[in-house]
């Protein structure tokens, strides 16, 4: 076998493998339903130990490329140029969560006051100035590490835009791509982007999702110019995207030019041994903005939401609305970026993933 695992990488070994498999997965040296090598084959043969082979394997059936079958081994389930046929897909869970609710997941207050203290006493009146347009650079860079170590995500500072919220990117993201272009988004959706649209006058239309994803026959058929999709939960349908659905939705941007914003709500809160991709992260086409908020990890109250840009829209965002001021206060921005660059963020995170994978939430 090819496969390598690089010692003097500081990636660890599981991703390694993981990411190799998975570029094999999708390029169709393994095709559907063929069986990977065995645990313990792969393990003497990359050297490393089967239980980091079993991790590399459940992070593959995480995100629907394999599935695990009893006394059997595991089995490619991604399909990529079968878009019309997704009968045997797996089931996925459906969720019933309210969209940018709170609930018990909700950040604990001590730790959000002791920080709000903790930036106050060591800014001072530096909470009263003006923040710069996209945001303070302090949380633009903590945001840009954190998408990195958890999503994938690689990108620099002047590709992410601080907001108020996610709805306030939905009205700027027609202005930027062009009112004269047709969006596509899912059916049922999240009500406020089928409200931003209509607001923003521009024309759209409403492609029906099925249990793994949009209908693959509305898809291809709609002629539409940019496709806005939940990949991870959809509300309110709960649906999540499988693997071979998130990469039809990459192969129908590549047509004529065409952009998916990518709305990744709840996805810090997946019960899978590591966040699912992203589609920002799996595209080699620059063509996908992503969209997230702090309503569901922190509090709906704070109206903080971010946008991370592909590097080809800087320039335009940058020219078109780069006048608009950031809307989130400069007190704020420093105490998210304090939560996230001292780590108290992220351990709310998994506590909360822990206690769902016990069914205590």
């Amino acid at each position: 076998m090819k496969y390598y695992i690089d010692r003097t990488n500081k990636k660890p070994a599981y991703l390694q493998l993981y990411e190799q498999l998975r570029s094999d997965v999708v390029k169709g040296v393994f095709l559907f339903n063929d069986k990977l090598p065995s645990k313990r084959l792969l393990a003497e043969e990359t050297g490393v130990s089967v239980i980091t082979v079993e991790h590399t394997y459940a992070l593959l059936c995480d995100e629907g490329y394999l599935e695990s079958r009893e006394r059997s081994g595991y089995y490619v389930i991604f399909r990529p140029g079968d878009e019309f046929d997704v009968s045997s897909e797996p089931q996925r869970i459906v969720h019933s969560t309210p969209h940018y609710a709170g609930g018990p997941s909700g950040f604990p207050f001590s730790v959000f006051a002791k920080t709000v203290r903790r930036v106050l006493s060591e800014t001072g009146e530096g909470v009263f100035e003006r923040s710069p347009n996209p945001g303070r650079l302090e949380l633009r860079d903590a945001l840009m590490k954190y998408l990195a170590r958890n999503y994938g995500v690689e990108v620099e500072v002047d590709q992410i835009i601080v907001g108020a919220g996610i709805e306030y990117f939905y009205r700027m993201i027609a202005e930027l791509l062009g009112r004269h272009k047709r969006y596509a988004i899912e059916s049922p959706s999240y009500n406020k982007i089928e409200q931003a649209y209509a607001a923003s006058e521009v024309c759209y239309y409403s492609l029906p999702l099925e249990k793994d994803g949009i209908e693959s026959a509305a898809l291809w058929s709609c002629d539409a110019d940019v496709l806005h999709v939940s990949p991870y939960r959809s509300f309110p349908s709960g649906v999540t995207a499988t693997a071979s659905k998130r990469h039809e939705y990459l192969r129908w941007a590549s047509v004529n030019d065409r952009f998916v914003v990518e709305d990744n709500f709840e996805s810090e809160f997946s019960l899978a041994s590591n966040n699912q991709e992203t589609l920002f992260s799996i595209t080699d086409n620059e063509n996908v903005v992503y969209l997230n908020t702090f309503s569901k990890t922190i509090s709906p109250a704070l109206r903080v939401g971010y946008m991370v840009l592909p590097r080809r829209l800087v320039s335009p965002f940058e020219r078109k609305l780069g006048f608009y001021s950031c809307p989130v206060s400069t007190l704020t921005q420093y105490v998210l970026a304090e939560l996230i660059t001292c780590g108290d963020y992220e351990r709310h995170i998994n506590r909360v993933r822990r206690r769902k994978r016990k069914g205590l939430l």
